[in-house]
């Protein structure tokens, strides 16, 4: 009889045809003292992902931890990170999508006994490398790692500098809040939920490759990414219960508005009132709105 699991290992999957052989070969590698369970859930796919998969499994001789749902209908990113995450009955959970891939054979055996360990840490992440668009490995030029960075404060106040295929966490949250669904940047919303229970462990080993360019949000601008940014604040102000840790989310999405705001005035100040003819001639008459003749000359004189 097979044992229960010590780790699931969780891949959600989106037209990923070019990188998902990769990514799941990656996972089939580890080399563990303890059982482990995959779950795979393809949330729909258009492209030849589903076949490249069922195609991996079909001559893969241990395929009987491998758990793999095709979503019939697609449910979007979030829901589908839930699906998958809730099929996990692993002591622990390890987070791979469909675009990344792990490099070290031993990665999930030294997070996990890390964690078996220390039982006051409730996450365990790495560094990686990161694969440019133009298939050149290059040191991770996204986040940096601050000083005393293993509390939930720091992570509030600096940002997310975890990547996802590096995250190994206790599977502690049975349930998942309203707003983490609707948050717009989740791996960002959970790190900070497991880190109201627990710290955070940085092993200084590079054991997985980011693609950069391929994520949701690798191509987005400047402005998407700051509205994302404002959204997934929202969630978490509604989801937050430390007064403490609210204050510091509230600070940044007031700076974070001010950041929309200037961007929207570098990129789009052709369309500001300020500057547009139109408008200008609408602010210009409405000067005379208790004056309908007034108004009537200036129209008929800028029509003629």
């Amino acid at each position: 009889m097979r044992k229960s699991p010590k780790v699931s290992i969780c891949m959600i999957t989106y037209n990923h045809e070019n990188y998902i052989r990769q990514a799941i070969e990656s996972v089939l590698m580890q080399e563990c003292d303890f059982e482990i369970e995959f779950i795979v859930a393809n949330d729909c796919s258009l492209d030849n992902t589903d076949n490249i998969i069922n195609d991996i499994l079909e001559n893969y001789p241990k395929k009987s931890f491998v758990k793999y749902f095709n979503h019939q209908s697609n449910l979007g990113m979030m829901p589908n990170f839930i699906f998958a995450v809730q099929q996990c009955t692993g002591k622990y959970i390890a987070l791979c999508e469909g675009d990344d891939y792990w490099t070290d054979p031993l990665k999930l055996q030294k997070q996990v006994d890390f964690l078996e360990m220390n039982s006051d840490y409730v996450l365990s992440f790495h560094e990686v490398d990161i694969l440019k668009s133009n298939n050149e490995i290059v040191d991770d030029f996204i986040t940096k790692v601050p000083e005393n960075y293993e509390n939930i404060e720091i992570l509030a106040r600096l940002g997310n500098y975890i990547h996802t295929p590096s995250v190994v966490f206790r599977n502690i949250i049975k349930e998942f809040p309203f707003e983490f669904k609707y948050s717009p940047i989740g791996d960002y919303f959970l790190y900070l939920m497991l880190a109201e229970h627990g710290k955070l462990k940085c092993l200084n080993e590079k054991m997985a490759i980011y693609r950069h360019g391929v994520g949701v949000f690798s191509g987005i601008s400047k402005l998407k990414k700051a509205k994302s940014n404002h959204g997934t604040f929202t969630c978490l102000l509604s989801y937050l219960k430390d007064e403490k840790i609210k204050k510091i989310i509230f600070d940044r999405q007031k700076n974070d508005l001010d950041f929309i705001e200037s961007l929207i005035r570098s990129e789009y100040e052709d369309v500001f009132v300020s500057r547009n003819l139109f408008f200008k001639t609408i602010n210009s008459l409405m000067k005379d709105y208790k004056t309908p003749q007034k108004i009537l000359k200036k129209i008929k004189a800028k029509i003629i």
